[in-house]
């Protein structure tokens, strides 16, 4: 999309993600068998990366605290 910012490491994505879940209840679960990925360590082309095996259930859920303490 024209004029969307790009993530530019892992930190931003994590802060977007957050951004667009916090205060909407939401919970985003993967479940993986015998997955493999290879994650890089930054967005340039020849960037090194870190190999992941992963099997199982990720669950990422968001709440805001803020309006947890305010209720």
């Amino acid at each position: 999309m024209a004029g969307t910012p790009t993530t530019q490491n892992w930190p931003e994505l994590a802060i977007g993600l957050y951004d667009k879940l916090t205060g909407r209840n939401a919970e985003i679960s993967y479940s993986f068998d015998e997955f493999e990925l290879n994650v890089p360590s930054s967005t340039a082309p020849d960037s090194p990366s870190a190999h992941w095996k992963m099997n199982g259930t990720i669950r990422i859920a968001t709440r805001d605290r803020a309006a947890d303490q305010a209720s």
